[in-house]
Order: structure tokens, then sequence, then C-alpha cells
């Protein structure tokens, strides 16, 4: 072999090697519920083999049962009343596939990516986790959250809730997952979730980005029009890419959206937040002690908030506590508002100083019956695989 060939060889082993992905991430768990917290690292393709490589049984506990429940429930209701119209129907393979093809074009390829690196991880057919993926997009529900800082708080930082109110029969509650990305291009950022789905449904950035959504579409709306971005894959993005409250309202104005939702999107750096209502293409701001809020005069300085027909517990609370308030009586507060009867998750985050309070629900037990456990944010924003309570972790090239 030429001294020529030699470097050639050498070069293009190098150029291969380089081009193997690796999986980093490691498991731990936090609280006495020893709830699972995954830290992942590297590109999208990358982080998502991490996550599902390290909870695969809990992924394939999940996505499979979660999205054949749908079905065999939603098949049984046609049985039992069949003059039901077929465009009632939501959860046919057919459906969440058509449903797929009309928002994807809408998704950022860093989040497909890290579907496809979920789905390789986890053992799970990337169609399949695509389905699981479609349940929210197709389905309604609600919820209820609020941003207070500056004067309305003890001590000036920013906190905000979030309340997930959903069904307790489909079993998401059982499969509870935090989720610290650490990505080799954005913001790294927690998203407090279920196993197999790495959409955001709520989470904080190191930037102090906080999120929050409710869901406002009625059944009575359905089929929706799905040509644009889902909620999830949109906040997904606000957490990679948003420094600042302005640039997150900049990243919702330039979306693409569906259906009908409320968001609460703050800034624990900028101290300040807003309500937003986002009836796709409608799209309202309302900042805090706005007149024109939907719901003034009941509006207050340094505070928005929603949580619908329970509104008037929320400003009960707000009237009794403004100016007192800290995680503890933050806690009060969405331990007052949540849809009875399908609370799975509580989340109360501190977003000046990088802390929050989760609480999942357990079995039937709602969340917002059951203890909240701390988390900061800064714990995990090096990555230390190594770290006392590792339970699992994952280094090398993807196999």
């Amino acid at each position: 072999m030429t001294r020529f060939v030699r470097i050639a060889v050498a070069i293009l082993v190098c150029v291969c090697l380089a081009a193997v992905a690796r999986a980093e991430g490691y498991r731990t768990t936090v609280g006495e519920d020893k709830i699972p917290l995954v830290v992942v690292k590297g590109t999208p393709h990358e982080m998502g083999f991490a996550f599902g490589k390290l909870m695969q049984p809990e992924c394939q506990g999940l996505i499979g049962p979660f999205l054949e429940g749908a079905q065999l429930a939603e098949r049984k209701a046609f049985t039992k009343d069949p003059g039901k119209p077929p465009a009632a129907r939501r959860y046919t393979d057919a459906i969440l596939d058509a449903a797929w093809q009309s928002t994807s074009p809408h998704i950022h390829k860093r989040f497909q990516e890290q579907m496809r690196g979920q789905a390789d991880g986890a053992g799970i057919p990337l169609e399949s986790l695509r389905r699981a993926y479609m349940i929210p997009v197709v389905s309604d529900y609600s919820c209820s959250g609020a941003a207070l800082w500056g004067k309305a708080t003890a001590d000036g930082h920013l906190y905000q809730f979030r309340n997930l109110d959903y069904i307790m029969e489909g079993g998401l509650q059982d499969f509870p997952a935090i989720v610290v990305a650490l990505p080799n291009e954005g913001i790294a950022h927690v998203s407090i979730t279920f196993a197999g789905f790495l959409g955001v449904n709520t989470g904080m950035n190191a930037e102090g980005t906080v999120l929050t959504e409710m869901g406002d579409s009625p059944a009575k709306e359905y089929p929706y029009d799905l040509d644009g971005v889902p909620f999830f894959v949109l906040f997904s993005d606000l957490l990679h890419d948003a420094h600042s409250l302005d640039q997150a309202l900049d990243i919702v104005r330039g979306a693409k959206r569906i259906k009908k939702y409320h968001y609460i999107i703050a800034n624990g750096k900028d101290r300040s937040g807003v309500k937003i209502k986002a009836h796709a293409p409608e799209l309202v701001v309302w900042k805090e002690n706005d007149p024109k809020d939907e719901v003034a005069p009941r509006v207050f300085e340094n505070i928005v908030y929603n949580a619908e027909s329970r509104d008037p517990l929320a400003i009960r609370h707000i009237k009794e506590n403004y100016g007192k308030y800290d995680a503890a009586r933050v806690i009060e507060l969405t331990r007052a508002v949540p849809i009875k009867g399908g609370n799975l998750l509580a989340v109360v985050y501190d977003a000046t100083a990088l802390r929050f309070w989760v609480s999942y629900a357990k079995g039937e037990v709602e969340a917002y019956k059951r203890p909240f456990t701390e988390v900061s944010l800064g714990d995990y924003l090096k990555y230390e695989p190594d770290r006392p309570g590792v339970v699992g972790k994952v280094s090398g090239p993807e196999r």
C-alpha cells in the first residue's frame, strides 16, 4: 500500500467514524415517587435515541397500549351507537395518518429527527409513534394556568403553573418522565411529559422561558383543520429558540397554527408574561392588567391567568394572596383550579430561579391531591452521567 493510499484510507476512516451518531444520556430519579428524570445531549436524533433507549420499557409500555386503547374505546362507542356519523371517528389508523400528513410539512426537521431517534432507541415502529403523537392533535381537552411576578409575588420572581387535565383512563399518569435536553444547537431546557412523548405540553428553558397550554377546541367543531403545526411542536421550538418573551412571541406569530388554544408564555429573566388567545388564524395577546382581556375587569397587575369555568376560584385565591405568592402559595392556587376527575399533571415553576415543582397523578389519585417534588433545572445543565443516583446511561454509537 503506497503512502498516498494509506493516508487516503486513514482520512476515510476518520470521516466515517465522525459520521457515526453517538447517543449520550443518563437516567436518574427525583422525589419520593422516584419520578424518572432523563438527561440527553447531542443532535436531535441522538437525543431522541437516548431517550428511547433509556426509557425503552416505559415507551413500549405506553405507546402501543395508549394507541390501541384509544382505538378500542372508539370502536366500542360506535358499536354502542351505530348512528354516529363516520366523520366523528378520530383514532383509526387512516385518520391519524392523515393528521400526520397534514401537519408534518409544518413540523421542524429537528423535531422529526428527534422522533426518528426515539423510535430507533425504543424499538417502536415510527409509524406507530407518529399515530400516538397525533392523538392529542385530533382530541379536545381543557387545562388551566397562570403567571405571577413582581408586585404579585413575595420575592419578585416569576412563578407560573400548568394543570394538564385530560382523561385518567388513558393511563398516561402511570408513565411519568421529566426530560432535560442539552442540544448541540439551541437552548438547554426541561419538558415535563410522559414516557414515549417528546412533544412539549409544558416546560422551561435555561433562559427562563416558561410555557403553559390550554385546549379550547370543542368536540362539536371536529374534524379540525390541521394544516399547521401542532402546539407541542411549537412549544418545542420555543424551548429551543426563545431567549426572551419577545422572541417567544415572534415565533408564535410566525407559525402556521391549528385549532383553538390559550397559551400563557412568560420569561423569568424578563419577569413578564402574557396570555394568548390562539384561535387559528386569530391571535390575541393580553398583557398584565389589560382592560381588553376577556376576563376584564377581573384583571391584576403582574398577573395573567386562565382557568375557564374555575376563574372565580382563581380570582378569590389571587385576592387573598396578592403580594404573598411564593412556590407554596402558587401550589395552593394550582390545587384550587384543576378540572377534577382528569388532573393528570400539575407543575409550578419559578422561572427566575429555574426551579420547578411537579406532581403526577398516580393510579386514580389526581395530581392536585398528591405531593409536589422540587427540582432545580440548574442541577442538570452540566452533563454529569456519573453523578450519584444514576440508574442507567447511554454513551457511544447508536445501535
